[in-house]
Parts: structure tokens; C-alpha cells; sequence
């Protein structure tokens, strides 16, 4: 295990954690501050030593569970249940422990160099490539701390020196301390979302201006058009014939206009998300309507008038009240649920 301690109790002198006195008005604001940050990074150890414990804790429950058998899962559910543990975060934790075994296993990073690293400096090292693994787990076995910003600052520059995603010009420059690693980074992190014949297109601006200003320009460009992929495959409306996304999105490029495309598609997304929960609703509160009506009459006449308020909502004709700010206007919708096999959609008024 990565915790052995040589006695049963907690070493009192790990709790004295310098602090500094808020009435003290002979400490100046710089001090104080780095004190204080100082004691949070003891607390940030103290914090991941702990769940990487239990990252394995619940690895040993969930592999218990993975033993086949009738229910099988609903164990390490109810394990997490009693606890009070999502779902998300015990996976989180276990995906922790198993970075921690895989570099302490291999024999990269020693297990009292754990010490050395925040939280989340030791997480951001395990999504790290092996060659930035190697270099952080080397100054942290030298006794250096580790930071959060050390590694990404160390991720960037190799990312940016070495990336096969960039063309040769601007791996060179940056290698040469010519380009900022906090520029080029972004870039590939955007290349890397987008298909091979995207990716040559930007490399192909790259190598005719391998200068920062076209750097930032392409890592936007790179970025709306991973949006707007993303939404387009998402949108439903695509769905119903045969379009060239690719295509468009280049000539909404050549027209500057990547960013009003993928904002325009993502307005559509969230369109039909937003129909589709109208819908939901409508009809679970049509049923509901039609059954409170059924189960009402002629003695409860508030309820029913209740009910005929509820039908401006319930009914196949929708009138919603856009409000006073919008000058009291209505809108209208008429809801009519249509069969796949139809090919025109009915007016909507």
C-alpha cells in the first residue's frame, strides 16, 4: 500500500501548520497570503494521500462485484449509497488510484515522492504523456515540489515541441524558444478534435505563416469548427438528408463566418433539445388534465375553472404569454404528432 506508517497514531506535528495570526498587523498582505497558501498545499497532500486510499477501496468493492452472480453491481451501488458517494465521483477516485499504481508500479515516481505533489498536480501528471510523466516524477524524487501550473507548464512546452499535429515550422520555432509553448498548446489541443483533412488544411496556413498572430487565428478557427461539427452531428435536422458538413463548414470559413455557423447550429441544438422537452411535458400534462377533468364535475366548479385555465396549455394550440416586457404578447403553437413515414409537416401557426 502507498500509506504505511511506522506507528498506529498521527504524527501531532503534521497538524501544526503554520499560520498566520489575522490580528497580526505587522505581517504584510504578501506574507500572509503565501503563508496561508503554503498550509493549503499541506492540506491538498493530506487530501490526495486520502483518496487515493479510497480510490482503492472502491476498486476492491466494484472488482467484488464484477464476480458475476445474480444483482450483480448492486452491491458497490449500495456500498456507495450508505456513504453518500456519486457515482461519478467513486469512479473519479478509483481512476485516481489506478494512476497512482501505475506510476508508482512502473517505477517512475517513489512512493514517499507522493509527498511531493498537490492534488490536483499529481491528477493533471497521471493525464500526462509518458515522456512528461517521467520528467515530473524525476524533480519530485529530487525532492522538488510539484504544482499544478509546473505541469501543465511542462505539458505545454512538450506538447508544443514534439505534437506530429503541428508542421515541422512551428515545432522548430518552438523549440527554439522563437514560439510560446501557452500559444502553440491551445492549437493541438484543437487539431486534435478535428478529422485528418481538417487538420492539413490548418497546417497548410501554418506553413505559409508560422507566426503568432496566424497561430491564434487558426486555434479559433480549429475551435468553432470543432463546435460546429459537434452540433451538426448532434442536430437532428441533419439527420433527414444527405449533407456535406465538411464542405460547409469550409466555405462558412472562407466567408469568416465559422463563428456565426457554429453559434447558429448550436441555437438549433438547443432548439430541438427544448421542443423535446415541450413535448415530454405537454402530453404528461394533457393526461393529467384529462383525468382531473374525468374525475371532476358539476360540484367543484373552481376546480373545473383550474382546468379550463390549464387548456390554453394542455391542448393541441398552445398560448403562452411572452410577458409585460414584450408588451403583452402571445405566443402560439399547435402541436400535432405526425408519423416517421410523413413527408410534410403540417403548418405551424
Amino acid at each position: 500500500m502507498l500509506l504505511e506508517r511506522k506507528s498506529d497514531g498521527l504524527d501531532p506535528s503534521l497538524l501544526n501548520l503554520d499560520l498566520p495570526d489575522p490580528e497580526q498587523d505587522d505581517v504584510s498582505s504578501t506574507e500572509f497570503f503565501s503563508r496561508l497558501e503554503k498550509a493549503w498545499l499541506v492540506c491538498d497532500r493530506f487530501d490526495l494521500h486520502t483518496e487515493i486510499c479510497r480510490g482503492r477501496i472502491l476498486r476492491i468493492v466494484r472488482d467484488k462485484e464484477k464476480k458475476g452472480g445474480q444483482g450483480r453491481g448492486a452491491g458497490f451501488l449500495q456500498w456507495l449509497r450508505e456513504r453518500e458517494i456519486s457515482k461519478t465521483r467513486a469512479y473519479g477516485l478509483i481512476q485516481l488510484a489506478d494512476s497512482a499504481d501505475g506510476l508508482l508500479g512502473e517505477g517512475i515516481l517513489e512512493g514517499d515522492s507522493v509527498n511531493q505533489f498537490s492534488k490536483r498536480a499529481f491528477i493533471e501528471t497521471a493525464q500526462a504523456s509518458p515522456e512528461v510523466q517521467i520528467m515530473i516524477s524525476e524533480a519530485a524524487n529530487e525532492g522538488q515540489e510539484i504544482t499544478r501550473r509546473q505541469v501543465r507548464r511542462l505539458r505545454d512546452e512538450f506538447t508544443s515541441a514534439t505534437s506530429p499535429l503541428l508542421p515541422d515550422e512551428i515545432r522548430q520555432l518552438t523549440q527554439e524558444n522563437l514560439l510560446p509553448p501557452k500559444v502553440v498548446a491551445p492549437l493541438v489541443r484543437e487539431l486534435e478534435k478535428l478529422p485528418e483533412s481538417q487538420q492539413e488544411d490548418f497546417r497548410e496556413t501554418l506553413r505559409s505563416e508560422p507566426e503568432i498572430d496566424c497561430i491564434k487565428d487558426v486555434t479559433n478557427a480549429a475551435r468553432w469548427t470543432s463546435k460546429a461539427l459537434d452540433a451538426c452531428i448532434a442536430l437532428r435536422a441533419f439527420q433527414q438528408g444527405e449533407l456535406n458538413l465538411e464542405k460547409a463548414i469550409n466555405e462558412a470559413q472562407r466567408l469568416d463566418a465559422l463563428g456565426i455557423l457554429a453559434d447558429a447550429v448550436g441555437q438549433a441544438q438547443a432548439l430541438e433539445s427544448s421542443v423535446l422537452k415541450l413535448h415530454s411535458a405537454w402530453s404528461r400534462l394533457g393526461g393529467l388534465h384529462e383525468k382531473l377533468w374525468l374525475e371532476s364535475g358539476s360540484s367543484t366548479p373552481y376546480l373545473r375553472d383550474v382546468l379550463e385555465a390549464l387548456q390554453s396549455l394542455s391542448g393541441a394550440t398552445m398560448r403562452v404569454s411572452l410577458g409585460e416586457l414584450s408588451g403583452g404578447k402571445k405566443v402560439r403553437i399547435q402541436l400535432v404528432e405526425e408519423s416517421p413515414d410523413r413527408l410534410e409537416p403540417p403548418p405551424i401557426s
